[in-house]
């Protein structure tokens, strides 16, 4: 168990040398979005994949072969004019490690495809429509149990379609207020079905929720401030609350990704995910308060 530990370590600390070149072309290029208001459209696409791998044969000081890999893309086409904006986004990641002659384990995996359209109603307000599909690619498991299958390709996925107004008093900052929203649940694996998993009932591979949603998202990597000026920070908050059932347990999710160059050695990014959903059972209990936090540091130096 100490040499797995060991080997782990070792595999994560190699993880942030592959990760150079993504953070800092990611940086490269949230530097050069304009904050503007320039009619037409505006298009754009960060790329990564970080690789590791080490391989050991009679090795004396012990330790086991590990393969692991992190592959994203996250795109964005936005097009304003002087009465209407349609902003259209899509984040993948997905990421595997396998130690010695174990299976191959996720470390991530998540695919989230959203669009909104507004027009212009007043001040700084526009009516606006919003739809969102997130799911995920390959099944997961209740691990070291990884005979017990929790999660599928389209199990879970989740739909939604909502219609509000949409708040946007700058460039940096957006508030989308919808207390019209249809939210559809997907658990197309029978057997995630037939346990009722995901808040389905059992047997069903659909729910159907009708609620108020809200949406908060700022995204800035213009500061002005000497020690901020490195940074780019994106933040995304989801709301939602279904008012047939149970109105009081809002499911939220809360996403955070921080960039930042702190000299020409170094490069840090953080990536925080908080989430709550009562129809999640957390390894068959009760639902739990989820959380998922990503950090790699890049450090580079040219002799």
């Amino acid at each position: 168990m100490k040499t797995r530990n060991f080997t782990l370590l070792f595999v994560f600390l190699l993880f942030p040398v592959f990760a150079y070149s993504q953070v800092t072309e990611a940086e490269k290029h949230l530097k050069t979005v304009e904050t503007d208001t320039i009619v037409g459209w505006k298009k754009g696409i960060v790329t990564g994949i970080n690789l590791a791998q080490t391989a050991l044969v009679n090795w004396s000081a012990g330790g086991e072969s590990s393969v692991a890999f992190n592959g994203m893309v996250s795109t964005f086409a936005n097009y304003k004019d002087t009465t209407s904006e349609w902003v259209n986004t899509l984040d993948v990641g997905f990421g595997m490690l396998q130690q010695g002659k174990g299976r191959f384990i996720k470390t991530d995996d998540r695919f989230d495809l959203l669009s909104k359209y507004g027009v212009k109603a007043f001040s700084n307000f526009n009516y606006a429509i919003l739809a969102n599909f997130k799911t995920q690619f390959a099944p997961g498991y209740n691990y070291p149990n990884d005979s017990v299958k929790i999660s599928n390709l389209l199990a879970p996925a989740y739909l939604l379609a909502a219609v509000g107004l949409n708040y946007v008093p700058n460039s940096y900052f957006n508030a989308f207020l919808a207390p019209l929203t249809g939210k559809l649940t997907i658990v197309n694996d029978d057997a995630l079905s037939a346990a009722g998993a995901y808040g389905v009932v059992p047997g069903k591979k659909t729910k159907g929720e009708f609620g108020g949603y809200a949406r908060l998202a700022y995204s800035r990597s213009d500061f002005k401030g000497e020690f901020l000026k490195n940074i780019a920070l994106t933040s995304k908050l989801d709301l939602f609350s279904n008012y047939l059932k149970d109105p009081q347990n809002i499911v939220f999710n809360w996403e955070n990704l921080i960039a930042m160059k702190v000299n020409k050695y170094i490069s840090v990014n953080i990536n925080t995910h908080l989430m709550y959903d009562a129809n999640i059972r957390v390894n068959g209990a009760k639902a739990k308060l989820q959380f998922k936090e990503i950090l790699g540091v890049g450090f580079f130096l040219k002799l």
